[in-house]
């Protein structure tokens, strides 16, 4: 009966319409933006849960633990430093993000998105696009990413 109790206090948390789309553009914002252009692998990890997975199209099943995931970050992050690493950014395309509320869990993210690139201080290059679906869980009040399936990536024209 608790479960029940508690089910529905989470599905009551969740905020429908436009709320959702504010909260949850908001936090892709602020995942990615840290993802490729940050380097904190403690506060990334507070926004992810301990059983992430992330999917690529091209590279497969690319992590299956939150703790694996960020190992994987705190690698990148290292690389980053050198004076002629590559470094990326992510853009979401606007107008291509839905969302759509998961019941008592959280809620499903959809969009499209656009890569860009550069070396070292040189200037940022378009590179390449995709598509996305993401399962955000709201766990104690906080969005984590539960799991990422990104898709139909495609070189720049």
């Amino acid at each position: 009966m608790l479960h029940l109790i508690l089910a529905a206090a989470v599905a009551a948390a969740i905020p429908q319409g436009p709320a959702l789309e504010e909260v949850l553009a908001k936090r892709d914002a602020e995942f990615f933006a840290l993802f490729f252009e940050g380097c904190d692998p403690a506060r990334l990890r507070t926004m992810v849960t301990d059983d992430f997975e992330f999917f690529h199209d091209k590279d497969g099943l690319v992590a299956t633990s939150g703790d694996g995931f960020i190992a994987d970050y705190a690698r990148s992050c290292e690389a980053k430093k050198k004076p002629d690493a590559w470094n990326s950014r992510r853009k979401l395309t606007p107008g291509t993000m839905k969302v759509w509320p998961a019941g008592n869990y959280g809620a499903f993210e959809q969009g499209e998105h656009t890569f860009h690139e550069r070396q070292g201080q040189g200037a940022y290059k378009l590179v390449g696009k995709a598509a996305f679906t993401q399962v955000w869980k709201l766990d104690g009040g906080t969005w984590k990413l539960a799991r990422v399936f990104s898709y139909a990536h495609e070189a720049a024209n």
